[in-house]
């Protein structure tokens, strides 16, 4: 609650030498007399006149108070806010060749992968993503929704082998530009993650990238892998053998894919990077929320008012009645 005219209040100081003036008068007003013992006087019950005397001066300085109170006009506020929010369409897509289970990225570069572009989308609950996954071939896992739980479960399900191997870097922009290009969202952004170079598909890289840019979607390109060697499960007839493999990203097609899409590339040789990656591309595709906000003030002075009146009636009938005095 507010008050129009807080100013008001200050009246409320009155109330000391109103409270002041009874006192005195009170004391004033009282017969004595002398007596030798008041003995006499301990069993005598007290009247219910005597009980009440100070009643008619409670119910004044209640009314006055209530009348100030009204003078400030309360008010109370219903206020609301009006949201709409530009959402950003996105698509991740992410490399699922048997290389991203190099364990340079801690369990392995894909589950690595998987646990930061969970947290991403975890944070923006307004955007439409999708999910493509590529490897020599790539598909859809799943398409733009706003649904982030279905699209949480998907992510989950990605694993290595579900595709023929090979790493058709081409094909993966490919896919995620033709979810995007009838969007009609005003931002599009495609956010592709690798560890490796072209080796197969028919579309090339830089290609896609400029169809990208006909479409106006922006491309982010992460590279995802140590530098030099990483250690590599390598399946043999007798068991698994950790072996160290050379980390080959071709790291300049992915440099030249950015920039033509008005996008960035990012390395990524470990978790923490990987993940500041991500966190850093949210900090460049803000959703735009634009926030209208409305209020209406209700007078609750009336109430007071009332209540005021009441008080001074309640004065006026004990005054005059059970309070009367006989001149």
């Amino acid at each position: 609650m507010t008050f129009a005219n807080p100013l008001s209040f200050f009246l409320l100081l009155l109330l000391i030498p109103m409270t002041a003036w009874y006192v005195t008068k009170f004391r004033k007003a009282k017969a004595s007399l002398r007596l030798s013992s008041l003995d006499g006087f301990g069993r005598a019950p007290d009247s219910f006149r005597n009980r009440i005397i100070h009643a008619p001066f409670v119910f004044r300085f209640l009314a006055f108070t209530l009348l100030v109170i009204a003078m400030a006009r309360p008010q109370t506020t219903d206020s609301w806010n009006k949201q709409t929010t530009e959402g950003i369409d996105i698509v991740m897509s992410i490399d699922i060749s048997t290389s991203m289970l190099a364990m340079d990225l801690k369990p392995n570069r894909l589950e690595a992968a998987k646990d930061v572009a969970a947290s991403f989308i975890n944070g923006r609950p307004t955007d439409n993503i999708s999910l493509v996954v590529f490897a020599r071939e790539s598909f859809t896992q799943c398409p733009l929704t706003t649904d982030h739980a279905v699209l949480l479960n998907l992510l989950k399900e990605v694993k290595t082998g579900i595709i023929t191997d090979g790493t058709a870097i081409g094909h993966g922009l490919a896919t995620a530009i033709s979810r995007l290009k009838d969007s009609d969202a005003k931002s599009k952004v495609i956010i592709l993650l690798t560890d490796g170079t072209n080796n197969a598909g028919e579309i090339a890289p830089v290609t896609a990238s400029e169809i990208a840019r006909e479409f106006n979607i922006r491309v982010y390109t992460i590279g995802v892998g140590t530098k030099g060697e990483a250690p590599y499960p390598y399946p043999t007839p007798t068991g698994t053998r950790i072996v160290n493999v050379p980390v080959e990203i071709d790291e300049q097609s992915l440099t030249q894919i950015a920039q033509t899409t008005g996008g960035l590339y990012f390395r990524a040789d470990n978790n923490a990077a990987l993940k500041n990656i991500y966190q850093e591309i949210d900090k460049l595709e803000k959703t735009k929320m634009n926030v209208q906000e409305f209020s209406e003030k209700y007078e609750q002075f009336a109430i007071f008012a009332l209540l005021a009146f009441l008080c001074f009636l309640i004065e006026l009938i004990l005054r005059y009645t059970v309070l009367r005095s006989n001149p």
